[in-house]
């Protein structure tokens, strides 16, 4: 497990934009998307199997206790729920009501996730119908797409993505690109330029059976799975992106909220290009002639990017050493207060020779039972949403071996399931939660506004996720720059 030395705090690794630094940041971001340099990378690799398992259970055993209530839920939510339009088409021919279908939990069940209703649990979580507008349904990916045409969009009208998806799923996602995408960019007047790409098999690890001999499928074949987002690494890199905004397919809100996103996409965009700019400026300043002045610079650069051998330069840092450190890639990461959503947050974590640097975790990676642990676990006060800025290119222009950059270390093992039997995974060092480690960190307080994750169907129904419903206040105050 990491070892948490304690929670980032506003002021202790999290800081705040003030309000005078915002019109030069939001400057820069539209200078850089205008020239082409922005682009979006959601990871949509995963299945929505997870969204609906009291559903598959429901309509595999009638009895599912579980199950029912879930059922019940979500007939009670149909009318804010975009699967609405869906299961309507699919009653009408039978000559069925949506009410009388809500009133049966066991028939509404199988009629969401059967294999003779709308299967969709089947489907990549991607091509849900996450959104109801008065012209009918949208899907996680189109609303991605709508959603990046008012940030990305260069002087052509082009808006780069970059989508990792399920193998054999290309076709679903071209098609949803030809209709309701093409569509969208009309609207709005640009064009999409839409890349999909597959998590290497060769990335997949070894499954272990619970006493830890390799997991057997029944036909006696080694059981391989696939290794986490982690495993994400080359694909992101392979992109040969500029700066890639990262999101994940499920944290996307309606159109009438896209203005506030996409101010603060260009706010830690804009933010990490004027870091990448210092950056790069020293490290040619480094290799020309270097100077004192411009060694203490150079370090003086380190500590405010949190080094963590910032502090064990000494006081005549030689020019390759703060070269070295410089030189890797950089990301600003946004995090918002934790207001009780699972998943990691930000952290100051301590290696074994002491030294501390920024990082997001995962409660799995963390020995919770350990008190002191524990307690600095909880004690934490934001959380991370996936809405990372993430500059791929050194000072000559030339994109970063991603792979140099991460702590091989910071796997996890989980417990899963294959059928009915246990198992336990090991998952590659995440994306943002090990792959990054040794980049440059940054994380910023962006407001919960921006953040609506997607975990079961139900969260499909909160206020949030409906179109026209009124946005939260925006919770980040104004105040200067801090940590």
């Amino acid at each position: 497990p990491l070892r948490l030395a304690r929670p980032c705090a506003v002021g202790d690794g999290i800081g705040r934009l003030a309000p005078g630094d915002e019109p030069a940041l939001l400057a820069t971001a539209r200078e850089a998307a205008a020239r082409g340099a922005l682009a979006k990378f959601v990871p949509a690799s995963g299945a929505a199997t997870r969204m609906f398992t009291g559903l598959l259970a429901l309509a595999a055993a009638p009895d599912a206790e579980g199950g029912r209530r879930e059922a019940a839920a979500v007939g009670a939510s149909l009318a804010r729920l975009a699967l609405r339009d869906r299961l309507t088409a699919l009653l009408a021919p039978r000559g069925e009501t949506l009410a009388a279908l809500a009133a049966d939990p066991v028939r509404l069940a199988r009629a969401i996730v059967g294999a003779d209703g709308l299967d969709l649990a089947a489907l990549p979580k991607g091509l849900l119908p996450f959104h109801l507008y008065p012209e009918g349904e949208r899907t996680a990916f189109v609303e991605h797409l709508v959603e990046g045409a008012a940030y990305l969009a260069d002087r052509e009208g082009l808006c780069r993505f970059d989508f990792t998806v399920p193998p054999g799923s290309d076709p679903l996602f071209r098609a949803a690109l030809a209709e309701a995408g093409e569509r969208h960019a009309r609207r709005l007047g640009v064009r999409f330029e839409v890349r999909l790409s597959h998590q290497e098999r060769a990335t997949d690890t070894l499954a272990l059976a619970p006493d830890g001999t390799p997991f057997r499928q029944p036909d006696g074949r080694l059981l391989l799975r696939p290794g986490g987002h982690g495993a994400l690494l080359g694909n992101l890199e392979a992109t040969g992106r500029e700066l890639v905004l990262v999101k994940n397919i499920d944290n996307v809100l309606p159109e009438d909220r896209h203005a506030e996103v996409a101010r603060w996409q260009q706010l830690l965009a804009g933010l990490a290009l004027t870091l990448t700019a210092r950056r790069d400026a020293m490290l040619r300043a480094l290799a020309a002639a270097p100077t004192r002045e411009t060694i203490r610079a150079a370090a003086a650069l380190l500590a405010e990017l949190a080094d963590p051998e910032a502090a064990a330069l000494g006081a005549k840092p030689s020019s390759a050493r703060l070269r070295d450190r410089l030189r890797r890639p950089l990301r600003v990461c946004g995090v918002v207060r934790n207001e009780g959503e699972p998943g990691g947050g930000p952290f100051w974590v301590r290696d074994e020779a002491g030294r501390e640097s920024l990082q997001i975790v995962e409660g799995a990676q963390v020995a919770r039972s350990d008190p002191e642990q524990a307690a600095i676990w909880r004690a934490s006060t934001h959380f991370n949403p996936v809405q990372l800025a993430c500059a791929l290119r050194d000072e000559r222009g030339k994109p970063f071996p991603l792979a140099r950059f991460v702590d091989e270390t910071a796997v996890v093992i989980a417990e899963k399931r294959e059928g009915s039997r246990p198992l336990r995974a090991l998952e590659r060092p995440g994306l943002w939660n090990g792959a990054m480690a040794r980049w440059h960190t940054v994380f910023v307080e962006v407001p919960v506004a921006v953040f609506a994750p997607v975990k079961t169907l139900l969260d499909l129904a909160r206020p949030e996720h409906q179109a026209g419903a009124a946005p939260p206040v925006d919770t980040v105050s104004a105040c200067p720059p801090a940590g």
